[in-house]
């Protein structure tokens, strides 16, 4: 909240199938239309939102229950209660909510498209049987039109900067078609290279195609490089791969050596005293999914700086404990994340109110976690984990200007009280009305500025379909 030390008036600067004319028609158009539909960004432009209700999440800034923030050049260059901003655009926000945008940490985009196909009920069609059977098949096409649709929902629901774990770039072709949609799509993030599906786990992952992406993306300032390795908990089974100490050591090491962050889930109990013995553990290092673990791997990351990802709407149907708790406690930073939209939804209002009831739930309360601190969690804490807190994460000045204007107009919103309990209890997806990523409105008035959303899903359709065909899947 804001510091009392501060001048509150000073202003601070610094699918379903398709039919078969419908599927000829798309593959007629699909490669047409994904690339209008995401190649055109809007320009950046000199604004001033006027008459929100700021939520900094800088301590320096301050709230504002009535503020400005003033944008030129991509960059935030005021925020107060009343800023002049002579010949700016005007961009009302009374009766909304203006804050950083949602900072994802952990989400593969990659399998998007393929929820038409899911069946919750079916056991044989449930998540992993459908990813992997026709992740195998994937082009680079594919994972150009899941990434690019998975992008747009992100937007839609007010993410700004996301963490693209990519696990099943099945050739540079494929990483190389991410990363162009990553850059179409106009978000900040970083992209997680990794392993295809089915590749032999005594295999090192292409370290030099890793290298030549390095190179790619040197002086982007929308996109970082890391890697999502494959899991090591000792034994060598699962669909996704798993890896010994040995084989993590030797990409690891290579990893380091380019100076590139690294991610992995956490698999069953003793991965975390496995990559602890040895000396793995760093604060280059995040990981995901904190269920399972014991006081011994708490203090072990703590220690050594690592992070943690927490993505709460698929974790509550995991069994064991979700225990971001005990992290939080043992001083482990933790983030949140969406995992995936095929069998959830992008909803980071109710990932925050997940955390809040498990917390309740657990710990009647005793842990103290304040609404302000899941919506750092879910902005700054996220730019954090990612290494993006100078860039985004808090409306600081000189910072670039990711926000979002979220409405508090809807009937389950009403008269709100305390915007924070409103954010984290009330707000949904279709209450953000403006995405602003690095200067761009990508979003107003809840419609896409430039992005063509239809033809997106007509190109995933499509997509989708000729998968099914080459999998041989019924």
């Amino acid at each position: 909240m804001p510091k009392e030390k501060f001048d509150r008036r000073t202003v601070l600067a610094a699918t379903t199938a398709l039919g078969a004319a419908t599927l000829i028609r798309a593959r007629a158009s699909a490669q047409t239309s994904a690339s209008r539909a995401g190649a055109s960004l809007p320009s950046r432009r000199e604004f001033v939102v006027r008459g929100a209700h700021v939520l900094s999440m800088d301590e320096r800034v301050g709230d504002f229950p009535a503020g400005d923030v003033h944008v030129r050049d991509g960059a935030i260059v005021a925020v107060g209660a009343s800023v002049a901003a002579p010949g700016a655009e005007v961009i009302d926000g009374k009766g909304m909510i203006c804050m950083p945008g949602f900072v994802d940490t952990h989400w593969h985009h990659w399998t998007t498209f393929l929820r038409p196909v899911l069946r919750a009920d079916d056991p044989k069609k449930t998540y992993f049987p459908v990813t992997f059977a026709l992740g195998l098949h994937y082009t680079p096409q594919d994972s150009y039109r899941s990434v690019r649709l998975s992008l747009a929902q992100a937007l839609a629901a007010g993410v700004t900067t996301t963490h693209n774990w990519a696990h099943n770039v099945r050739s540079p072709a494929h990483a190389d078609a991410e990363v162009r949609a990553m850059r179409e799509s106009g978000l900040r993030g970083r992209f997680a290279y990794g392993c295809p599906l089915g590749m032999p786990n005594d295999k090192p992952m292409d370290l030099a195609d890793l290298a030549r992406m390095k190179h790619d993306l040197a002086g982007d300032d929308m996109l970082t490089l890391g890697i999502c390795s494959r899991n090591v908990d000792g034994s060598t089974g699962g669909t996704r791969g798993a890896i010994d100490a040995a084989m993590a050591k030797r990409e690891w090491d290579a990893v380091r050596a380019l100076g590139l962050p690294i991610t992995l889930h956490t698999s069953g109990s003793g991965a975390i005293q496995l990559l602890n013995g040895a000396s793995l553990l760093g604060p280059d290092l995040q990981l995901v999914h904190p269920l399972n673990t014991e006081a011994a791997d708490w203090e072990a990351l703590a220690k050594h700086g690592a992070h943690y990802s927490t993505s709460p709407l698929g974790e509550a149907a995991r069994s064991g404990e979700m225990q971001f708790i005990e992290m939080m406690q043992a001083g482990v930073p933790v983030s949140i994340s969406i995992d995936n939209v095929t069998a959830e939804h992008c909803d980071m209002f109710a990932c925050m109110h997940m955390l809040q009831a498990v917390n309740r739930h657990r710990t009647g309360g005793k842990f103290k976690l304040t609404t302000r601190k899941l919506v750092q969690m879910a902005t700054l804490g996220g730019a954090e984990d990612l290494g993006l807190a100078e860039k985004t994460g808090s409306l600081t000045p000189g910072k670039r200007a990711d926000l979002i204007l979220v409405r508090t107009d809807a009937p389950h919103l009403g008269e709100i009280g305390d915007p924070y309990d409103a954010l984290v209890q009330l707000a949904a997806p279709s209450d953000v009305d403006t995405v602003v990523v690095d200067g761009r409105i990508l979003r107003r008035k809840s419609e896409f500025t430039t992005l063509d959303y239809p033809e997106l899903l007509a190109a995933a359709a499509q997509s989708v379909e000729t998968l099914k065909a080459s999998a041989k899947w019924t």
